[in-house]
């Protein structure tokens, strides 16, 4: 019996000793856990520190958006390490009672891997249930900066750079010899001879920081429409054009001439750039009033004249005739505008003249619209 009593005294004893082992390794992997996570949030800490200040070296943002991001990112990790210190303290309240209530699991642990091994650091037991966890969470403040550098790099052309369809129309007319007085001497119908443009451009910000200055240049194709005062049409005498009385009364005369052109201008976009709380700007264009003057280089696609009139029988004849009518391939010329947001007011004169051998150049005024 007393054999017996000593083999149960004995057995209970190392019983206990395992228990008290078990829950001492316990102890001590939320202890070193508890310590890695402190040193991991103060060395990512004292990384972001380090990013920062080398930003305001560059001069990528100021003293005061600096000590503002030191600021949000300490109170970020006092948080993160409140956080996870304050989940293995309630895994310590947990196992504390559970040794107090005989359910600590008596797994045998090798003392080597207590003390090396990552994976069972990262692991608890309560009774016969081991959990598996993370020291670190993903930290939301690196993920958040990480997204807006990839935002930055993919959106940076973007920003500097937008494309907009563009859309005018209004009337068409010539000046002789360069005086805009010539008008009132005109040979075409002012309101009736029009002009219609299609195209679109490409507006490129001229410094790497956001600005109000920008190039604009694109391509677009126009049709000019030129309509002669009374019963007269165009033609072709050798090597001028003259425009002569039409022997039939006309109910329509016009000379359409279509080209394609490469317009660039320097435009000046008062819109107000946004800024963000970090202190970085992002232009906003098309906002506010623009001003935009430059030029153009272009060609000709073709010349047509239009002619419907009705014969000695009283037939109605519409008559296309397809000739450049001594008209100048090449042009180019002037340009400007003057508008709110997509809207503008637009002129655009040619500097060389529309029919060879002449002092005739086309001039254009109407509306623009650049659309986004």
């Amino acid at each position: 019996m007393k054999r017996i009593l000593l083999v149960l005294v004995l057995l209970c004893t190392t019983i206990a000793q395992s228990q008290e082992k078990t829950f001492e390794n316990e102890v001590s992997k939320i202890s070193k856990r508890i310590e890695k996570i402190t040193k991991q949030q103060k060395d990512s800490l004292k990384a972001k520190v380090i990013a920062i200040d080398n930003q305001l070296e560059k001069g990528e943002i100021t003293e005061v958006t600096s000590k503002t991001l030191k600021k949000e990112v300490a109170a970020y990790h006092a948080r993160q390490i409140e956080k996870l210190v304050g989940e293995q303290e309630r895994l310590l309240q947990l196992l504390v009672q559970d040794k107090t209530n005989g359910k600590i699991a008596s797994t045998e642990e090798s003392s080597k891997n207590q003390n090396d091994d990552y994976e069972e650091e990262n692991t608890f037991s309560i009774g016969n249930k081991t959990f598996k966890f993370k020291v670190s969470e993903d930290d939301d403040y690196e993920n958040d900066e990480r997204k807006k550098r990839r935002w930055e790099r993919k959106n940076k052309y973007q920003r500097s750079t937008t494309t907009q369809f563009i859309f005018a129309m209004g009337v068409n007319n010539v000046l002789n010899d360069n005086k805009l007085a010539s008008l009132n001497d005109s040979e075409y119908q002012f309101w009736r001879s029009r002009f219609y443009e299609l195209g679109f451009s490409w507006k490129t910000r001229l410094s790497h920081k956001p600005s109000q200055l920008y190039v604009k240049y694109g391509v677009s194709f126009l049709w000019n429409n030129l309509r002669l005062e009374d019963n007269r049409i165009h033609v072709k005498n050798g090597d001028v054009t003259e425009i002569q009385d039409f022997s039939n009364q006309l109910s329509h005369s016009r000379l359409r001439h279509v080209q394609m052109n490469f317009p660039v201008h320097l435009e000046w976009d008062l819109s107000k750039n946004k800024k963000y709380s970090s202190g970085q700007l992002r232009d906003r264009t098309n906002r506010s009033l623009r001003i935009g003057l430059g030029g153009f280089v272009g060609f000709k696609l073709g010349t047509r004249q239009y002619l419907e009139y009705s014969d000695a029988n009283n037939v109605e004849i519409e008559e296309i005739q397809f000739d450049n009518f001594n008209m100048n391939i090449f042009n180019y010329g002037v340009s400007t505008y003057i508008g709110y947001k997509s809207t503008s007011f637009y002129v655009k004169y040619d500097l060389n003249p529309l029919f060879q051998d002449t002092e005739t150049r086309n001039i254009s005024m109407g509306i623009r619209f650049d659309l986004d």
